[in-house]
């Protein structure tokens, strides 16, 4: 519990990972769950790159490659973005669609995932979690 009253001052945030298969991970995450393109970029010293996110821009996900590849392989399959979305029929939608793209449901690592979301693999191994309802604090 943060006890000093005081507001952290962060009004954005980005989650930056490396990958050598961008197009599919665009595709996943733009085409398949249905993310905004915020931003992208070539060439930046070796570097391109797109930036993803919610509707509002405040959160996103930026993906990247440089002209040398990524030594960045995914860590486990218990490694996960987890995106809270309320209306079952969404997370349907979305599933089906990522199945379409080649992309079908797994089996979670951890078994408090099951029965509660659905779990799919991007291009590199990283998992996606959709959960049916909205975090909160208990």
């Amino acid at each position: 519990m943060n006890t000093n009253n005081k507001r952290f001052p962060a009004v954005q945030f980005r989650i930056a990972r490396p990958t050598d298969n961008l197009a599919k991970v665009v595709e996943f995450y733009l085409e398949g769950l249905g993310l905004k393109k915020l931003y992208s970029f070539t060439e930046h010293e070796g570097y391109d790159g797109v930036m993803l996110g919610l509707p509002d821009a405040q959160y996103h996900l930026e993906f990247t490659t440089h002209k040398s590849g990524s030594p960045c392989p995914a860590p486990t399959k218990d490694n996960l973005l987890v995106l809270y979305i309320p209306e079952l029929e969404k997370i349907t939608e979305i599933k089906d669609r990522l199945a379409s793209l080649g992309y079908p449901e797994v089996e979670p690592e951890n078994p408090y995932w099951k029965g509660k979301s659905v779990t799919i693999e991007d291009p590199d191994g990283w998992r996606v979690v959709l959960f049916k309802g909205t975090f909160e604090l208990t």
